[in-house]
């Protein structure tokens, strides 16, 4: 069982950057790979990017491609996501997932434990 607090969300105006944080719990945290997913209102949530358990594999989503970077440090149980050159499109609540698969999925379905939550608004 993983517990996932996002935290670092906020307003921003376009351009502007921000280092979203995904804390978890227990000791088992390099055994998931993690992702980020996002979810505007009336949209599905989507797939923002996806980092493997030991932090060599990363995939992102075509719309944050060389804006975002995904990180995580195992030794404290936590995964990174910075933001940079934020636009307006990318006004959401920003989620965390951990997959315990050992296939890299960009699939919401596929990942096991979620967290709450982090509000990102991007001002234009």
């Amino acid at each position: 069982q993983v517990q996932l607090v996002e935290s670092g969300g906020g307003l921003v105006q376009a351009g502007d950057s921000l280092r979203l944080s995904c804390a978890a719990s227990g000791r088992t945290f390099s055994s998931y790979a993690m992702g980020w997913f996002r979810q505007a209102p009336g949209k599905e949530r989507e797939f923002v990017a996806r980092i493997g358990r030991m932090g060599r594999n990363k995939v992102y989503a075509d719309s944050v491609k060389g804006r975002f970077t995904i990180s995580r440090e195992n030794a404290k149980n936590t995964v990174f996501l910075q933001m940079n050159s934020l636009k307006p499109e990318d006004t959401a609540v920003y989620y965390c997932a951990a997959d315990a698969q050992p296939v890299t999925t960009t699939v919401s379905g596929h990942y096991d434990y979620w967290g709450q939550g982090t509000q990102v608004t991007v001002s234009s």
